[in-house]
């Protein structure tokens, strides 16, 4: 449960047909399109976006479709058509080829003699379509218990019950110019007093009399309009002096703010859900709250593992730069997680084994050893600990060998690959899901682009390819798309979900944004 709440019934129903068959639409006809071999793996001749490696003009008028409250069994991109997970591997002569380095190689599944030595609770959902894999990333976890955190300490939280307005806004009448609150028709007498922000408007204003008035201050009782400090012109007299209209008469309200002009007390302004963003906290200031309800931020840890990575200097001589530690941190931070520390961890058991077990996060990540490698130890390490495998493995490219697991605590554990850009499809396939659901924070609604170049794809595997809008809100693909890459997704404005069999230029698909600041994917 994430805390959302739906419209009516036949209004989301009305929502999730629409969606449905523009996203099939979408997608009709990606069964034509055959596979060209190499193109999973990286920029070589896949025709991707002819050269378009850098940000191109992106517009922002992208077509988002509606976003009801989707169960898991109403997945968005299933509905799309992009669930082709009965043309799987066993088809004959359809065995994908693996990807190499630290994703390469899988657990052997166990034989009939090993599989009495197989705990119950390790389970196993062997390589589960990608719309799988993220309906059950969502419905993993539990949303999360509510707390009340001041104002300042509850930016980046989702709202665990209605933002509702206690008064009216605004609460009294106010000027919304600079100028003079007059009473009936003109010329006015001027009163001395004025009436500045923040003071009680005193006495009432009698007809036919004006008084000087600031932006903001409260109209006194009797005025009847707000003549601007440019449209009057005063006139100094023995008994006092005159204001004049110079752009006529003015109208009955004319700029004036009435009461509960924005809201009425009690009227609801946001619903569960809703990320608390900097303006919301405006707006909860503004209709007089000093806390708010919300959702706690789930509390992740993040371990990486390789004992050839580096966290500073130049890569040499089979040492490589860590780029996951710095890059998931204040990603996850954006997805609405508390990350309570990121660390390295060598390879061995016993220090995984360790780091795993001691753990009190709600979800812990680890970065790497997700194969079936000599150091790769994640898949023996959770055995030991009788760990629930939800998923292992995701027909999806890059990042082929993720898994989901639920820890004997309670807690859960996502091993991405360490792969940089695998690990990303990680992100977005298993972590993105199962943080939204543990923060209370809605499904993002999902749009589609036309592609502006084909794009092949992996004949049962659906694709993951970063992309940026052009002026046209096309979607180009990028080169620099295979699981070790980032230069790619480094100026990509989303990731394109091209289904099994590829997609055709001028083709619709889905887009799933990154997410930086937005938590969209």
């Amino acid at each position: 449960m994430t805390g959302r709440t739906s419209g009516p019934a036949d209004q989301e129903a009305a929502a999730l047909s629409a969606m449905g068959e523009a996203l099939l639409l979408a997608n009709e006809g990606r069964t034509a399109h055959a596979y060209a071999p190499g193109g999973p793996a990286g920029p070589g001749p896949v025709g991707l976006g002819g050269g378009a490696d850098g940000g191109t003009g992106r517009s922002g008028d992208r077509t988002a479709h509606p976003g009801p409250d989707l169960t898991p069994s109403l997945d968005p991109l299933a509905i799309a058509g992009l669930d082709t997970g009965s043309a799987k591997a066993s088809e004959p002569g359809r065995e994908p080829a693996r990807e190499s380095g630290r994703e390469s190689g899988r657990e052997p599944e166990p034989t009939p003699e090993s599989a009495p030595d197989e705990p119950a609770s390790r389970t196993r959902h062997h390589d589960l379509t990608w719309p799988e894999a993220r309906r059950a990333a969502r419905a993993a976890g539990r949303r999360l218990p509510a707390v009340s955190r001041p104002l300042a300490g509850a930016l980046g939280h989702a709202l665990a019950a209605p933002l509702t307005a206690l008064t009216d806004l605004p609460s009294f009448d106010t000027s919304a110019m600079d100028g003079w609150a007059v009473a009936g028709p003109g010329p006015w007498l001027l009163e001395t007093r004025q009436l500045l922000a923040g003071q009680r408007p005193g006495v009432a204003l009698l007809d036919g009399h004006a008084i000087a008035i600031a932006t903001g201050a409260a109209l006194p009782p009797g005025a009847t309009a707000i003549i601007r400090r440019e449209h009057g012109r005063t006139e100094r007299r023995t008994d006092g002096g005159l204001l004049h209209a110079t752009h006529g008469a003015p109208t009955p309200g004319q700029d004036v703010r009435p009461r509960a002009q924005e809201c009425r007390g009690g009227e609801e302004l946001l619903s569960p859900g809703v990320v608390v963003t900097p303006a919301v906290l405006g707006l909860a200031a503004a209709a007089g709250y000093d806390e708010l309800r919300v959702i706690t931020r789930p509390r992740v840890e993040v371990l990486v593992l390789g004992d050839e990575l580096l966290d500073h200097g130049l890569p040499h001589a089979g040492f490589v730069r860590d780029a996951l530690g710095p890059m998931l941190a204040p990603w996850l931070e954006a997805l609405g997680a508390e990350v309570t520390g990121t660390r390295r961890v060598v390879d061995e058991v016993d220090a995984l084994m360790s780091a795993i077990g001691e753990t009190t996060a709600d979800l812990l990540i680890t970065t790497g050893g997700t194969a079936a490698g000599p150091v790769d130890h994640v898949h023996p390490v959770l055995h030991t600990l009788g760990a629930k495998l939800l998923v292992d493995g995701v027909a999806v490219r890059p990042g082929h060998p993720m898994l989901l697991a639920e820890l004997p605590g309670g807690g859960h554990l996502v091993g991405l690959p360490g792969n940089p850009l695998a690990a990303v499809s990680g992100v977005i396939t298993l972590v993105a899901p199962l943080l939204r659901t543990l923060a209370g924070r809605p499904v993002p609604a999902p749009y589609t682009a036309e592609l502006t170049s084909a794009v092949p794809g992996h004949p049962t595997d659906t694709r993951l390819v970063p992309v940026v809008f052009d002026d046209e809100s096309a979607v180009v693909p990028l080169h620099f798309h295979g699981p070790a890459m980032l230069r790619g997704l480094a100026t990509a404005d989303g990731l394109a979900v091209i289904p099994p069999g590829g997609a055709a230029a001028g083709q619709e698909t889905a887009v799933l944004d990154l997410a930086w600041g937005t938590a969209g994917c």
